[in-house]
This record gives C-alpha cells, sequence and structure tokens, in this order.
C-alpha cells in the first residue's frame, strides 16, 4: 500500500467501519427476531396450561355432580319445557353460583369451576342398562375456568 505522509491508505476510506455496522444491524434484527419467537412461544404455552387446567377443573366439576345424582337420597323435578331440557347455554357464560332464570339450572361451585344438573326424565331404552329397566336421564354440565380459559364437559347419567 502506497502511503502518503500522516494521510490514510487510498484503499480504504471507511469501509471497515460501515462493514462491521452493517454486520451489527443484522446481528440486531437477528437478535429482536429471535427474542420474539421466545415470547411467542412463552405466550403460547402459558395459554396452553391454562386450558389444562380449565379441563382438569371442568373434569373434576363433572365427576363431583356425577357422584351427586349417585347419591339415593338425590331429586331433582323433570325439565318444564323442551328449553329447560336442552343443554345450558349460559356454560359458555357462567362465573358464579346459583340459578339460571332460562333454563332453571342450578350452577354449584366445585374447585375451580361449577357444575349444573338437569332430570331430562324417564327412559326406557337407555344405553348399558338392562332391557325394559326403566332408568332417569341426568344431564351433568361441568364448567372448568382457569384465567381467561374456560372448559364446557357433558354427560348423561343413568340412574336405576
Amino acid at each position: 500500500m502506497t502511503r502518503l505522509r500522516g494521510r490514510v491508505p487510498l484503499g480504504q476510506r471507511g469501509m471497515a467501519l460501515l462493514v462491521s455496522l452493517v454486520f451489527l444491524l443484522l446481528l440486531t434484527l437477528i437478535g429482536l427476531s429471535s427474542l420474539q419467537n421466545a415470547t411467542l412461544q412463552e405466550k403460547m404455552a402459558a395459554s396452553l396450561t391454562l386450558h389444562n387446567h380449565a379441563f382438569q377443573a371442568a373434569e373434576a366439576a363433572l365427576r363431583v355432580g356425577e357422584s351427586a345424582v349417585q347419591q339415593d337420597d338425590f331429586r331433582l323435578p323433570v325439565c318444564a319445557s323442551p328449553v329447560q331440557c336442552a343443554p345450558p347455554a349460559e356454560s359458555a357464560l357462567v362465573k358464579a353460583p346459583g340459578v339460571n332464570a332460562a333454563s332453571a339450572v342450578l350452577w354449584i361451585a366445585s374447585g375451580s369451576g361449577f357444575y349444573g344438573v338437569q332430570n331430562l326424565g324417564v327412559s326406557q331404552d337407555a344405553v348399558n342398562v338392562p332391557s325394559n329397566t326403566p332408568a332417569t336421564l341426568y344431564r351433568v354440565t361441568a364448567v372448568g375456568l382457569a384465567g381467561q380459559s374456560r372448559s364446557v364437559l357433558e354427560s348423561i347419567y343413568a340412574k336405576y
């Protein structure tokens, strides 16, 4: 390289600085992208965890409701109208125990959720019941809550 007294070599003129700044910018963008991906994965994992907790709470409430129906002294009047025999629509909204006026379902708190029972009436040909045996059918609806997640489970219990 030719060098004149006290001057910068003619071939460079600041290119090393420019190239290193471009590389630094690229590394910063890659780092930010990785950070965003990690944050997104963290949010997805938290959402999945909440969903699992809500499902487990609903499953536990469903078992409590079914065990309540199993008791010999459990009595519930038959639902009075087709609207009251339908699956309770408020299961998507219920946040506190109590009676819903439209469906007449009494929601009972259980752990991190609620359950409600409906008497659907008597059937002569229920599944997994001996033939010609009358069985009273109960719908047990359970709602599990965890954070913003909600899980709703339902079972039909034949009592004979």
